[in-house]
């Protein structure tokens, strides 16, 4: 399927604490594509080639589904998958060894789970228990290992990081993000790991957090913060490495699109969702930026909505 290629022209910008990035000038448009076939947010997306899985969520009566719908971006249809084990929402996701990953997740009884799953050909495979449960985080592969970020534990907001070895089907920890936080995007990009925005304390104690952190060494680093603070958000990283955070709620749901260039260390606007929305699937595909489902209100709302964006060359 060809998109019509968005044209991104770097801009200076400041980095610093509430800078507002300026748009990108002259950038191409956002394309909506075929809906879901279900209405759903707080779904986790991830790709394997060209097909993505959009796994799990929310329906609009409020109960979690253990649906899996995989869009194919090569011809741009939808095909139904195999349903996960249980039905979870703001579970983690996450692409090891051309495999679709599955951690976590909130369960109809609200609790975090630790349930951990691989998808072999047409059907999941149990993996190793999480060491607890946790849900509203962010899980990065980043060489082999999947690296699983912020959100909530049993105990509350998480400080731990939850490390995957996928060879081994094993688990450790390692020190979490500095800045404790849920409903984050996080990023492989450049051998790092990459946490972005979040929230405390619901809707009103969104972040600008920006916080990387280098499995060779085992430190974490502060980087410039994200010029929309905001939780509820997911990222990707683009082919070329951006870490491209999408969407969010606080009393609206934002639809900024901004980019953070490791090389520069700078952060630049895209063109901003057609659909805002919270909770939403966000991956890359080769050149292309895809988002999927969410909610298009603050709270529980749903949609069944599929764009992309063209980033231009990888």
């Amino acid at each position: 399927m060809r998109l019509s290629r968005a044209v991104l022209v770097p801009v200076l910008l400041l980095a610093g604490c509430g800078s507002t990035p300026e748009p990108a000038p002259d950038a191409g448009a956002w394309q909506s594509l075929a809906p879901a076939p279900t209405t759903r947010t707080e779904v986790v997306a991830a790709a394997a080639g060209t097909r993505v899985h959009v796994v799990g969520g929310l329906v609009a009566g409020g109960g979690p589904v253990a649906t899996v719908e995989v869009f194919d971006t090569a011809d741009g249809r939808w095909s139904p998958g195999p349903a996960l084990p249980v039905a979870v929402d703001h579970a983690m996701a996450a692409t090891v060894d051309g495999a679709v990953h599955v951690f976590g997740g909130y369960a109809a009884d609200r609790r975090p789970q630790a349930g951990a799953y691989r998808l072999d050909g047409g059907s999941w495979r149990a993996l190793a228990p999480l060491p607890d449960g946790r849900a509203a985080a962010t899980a990065v592969a980043v060489d082999g290992r999947v690296f699983v970020a912020g959100g909530i534990g049993p105990g509350g907001l998480a400080r731990e990081m939850l490390v995957y070895d996928a060879a081994a089907d094993r688990w450790s920890t390692a020190p979490g993000p500095p800045t404790p936080r849920e409903h984050l995007g996080g990023a492989g990009s450049g051998g790092l790991v990459h946490t972005v925005g979040g929230r405390v304390g619901g809707l009103g104690g969104n972040l600008d957090a920006f916080e990387a952190y280098d499995p060779r060494t085992g430190a974490w680093t502060t980087l410039p913060p994200l010029p929309t603070a905001r939780g509820g958000l997911s990222a990707a990283a683009s082919c070329t490495g951006l870490v491209i955070a999408v969407g969010g709620e606080e009393r609206s749901t934002f639809a900024e699109v901004e980019a953070y260039d490791p090389a520069s260390r700078r952060w630049r606007s895209l063109p901003p969702l057609p659909t805002p929305r919270h909770g939403l699937g966000v991956v890359t595909v080769g050149p292309t930026l895809y988002t999927f489902a969410g909610g298009p209100h603050p709270g529980l709302h749903v949609a069944d909505v599929t764009e992309a964006l063209d980033l231009g060359p990888c």
